[in-house]
């Protein structure tokens, strides 16, 4: 059994994934309600531009920490205002390399880009590990609500993309030739943290300050991004747990993600195993429970009076296959529900 106080002992850093609608919000929620009440002083975050944290706790939180409760606090990350302040970002520097004539085409290029696929997560992964960073260094436990397992292969690989990015930046700078010998620090066999903090040392007296700029903030981020990729290694203070359901595809896919992780020799902690059925013998529970059902539904109508609706009972067995799939078809079209209903 995954236990779970010494997890919130333990553990530093607790990153909860797993397929859409399964309860990853509200045991993210849970577990950091829990390691508050111990005394930990907990950051929780979300990257869900739902703000699914928001309704779990029945209050604003939004992209600014928040105090939800003592030794509680959580951050609401927006996607796309993450992406549209990366850009900014990109823009203010990139205006030092454009002539005045050159700046509109150069934003008309970059609102392309924010459309561009990859765009919002690259920002968000910058913020991710900035995140994670600062939040190890100011909370004892920060956990993660999200799901992990696109996010965090895609942060082991971007120290050697930055160090590629770097690579093309000297090799093009034709002052910079005689630096060949800095690339090698930059590969993924050796740590950018063997360069001192200060890259200018090593390349200001080759590269104008434009260049020497824009090489000392790839340095800085691939310093970030190995960081964190050490941190997502140590399987001393992080860990992965997985919520799904008992049904088939959140299996699956759950498989497919532990599988990817473990591949790349990331920890994986456990599974929370959500939503299953109590013994059927409770006739107290299960009426209490359709009260509850009857409440909610009421509230639905209420709250979105014009919609319609569509009422699917809990099946027997999995859905597999085409006749399977058909029989769900005909249920959801005799389960429609008129607004008048």
């Amino acid at each position: 059994m995954l236990n779970i106080e010494e997890l919130l002992a333990t553990r530093r850093l607790i990153l909860l994934g797993g397929k859409g609608g399964v309860g990853k919000t509200t045991m993210s929620s849970a577990l950091a309600v829990l390691a508050a009440s111990t005394g930990r002083k907990v950051l929780l975050v979300s990257t869900d531009p739902a703000h699914s944290l928001s309704d779990a706790f029945g209050r604003s939180i939004g992209d600014h920490i928040t105090m939800l409760a003592p030794q509680l606090w959580a951050l609401e990350i927006d996607p796309d205002k993450e992406a549209d302040a990366y850009l900014e970002r990109v823009l203010a520097q990139m205006r030092r390399y454009a002539g005045p004539d050159q700046i509109n085409e150069l934003q008309r290029h970059l609102q392309l880009s924010r459309q561009s696929p990859g765009a919002q997560e690259a920002a968000l992964l910058e913020r991710l590990a900035k995140v994670i960073e600062d939040g190890l260094q100011n909370y004892d436990t920060v956990i993660l609500d999200t799901a992990p397992t696109g996010h965090t292969l895609r942060l082991l690989s971007l120290p050697e993309v930055m160090a590629a990015w770097t690579d093309g930046l000297l090799r093009h700078n034709k002052r910079s030739q005689h630096l060949s010998s800095v690339l090698k620090h930059l590969t993924p066999s050796r740590s950018i943290d063997s360069l001192t903090g200060d890259p200018n040392q090593h390349h200001s007296a080759d590269l104008d300050d434009k260049d020497a700029e824009l090489l000392n903030t790839l340095l800085r981020r691939q310093q970030l991004f190995n960081r964190t990729r050490r941190l997502l290694h140590d399987i001393e203070h992080t860990a992965f747990v997985f919520v799904l359901t008992p049904e088939r595809l959140p299996i699956l896919e759950t498989e497919r993600a532990v599988q990817a992780l473990m591949s790349q020799d990331i920890p994986v902690a456990g599974l929370i195993v959500n939503r299953l059925l109590p013994p059927m013998d409770d006739s107290n529970f299960w009426a209490h429970r359709r009260q509850q059902q009857e409440k909610h539904m009421l509230d639905l109508h209420h709250r979105l009076p014009t919609l319609r609706r569509c009422l699917v009972s809990l099946q027997a067995d999995d859905i597999v296959g085409l006749e399977s799939l058909q029989m769900l078809g005909n249920h959801l079209i005799s389960s429609s529900v008129g607004v008048t209903d």
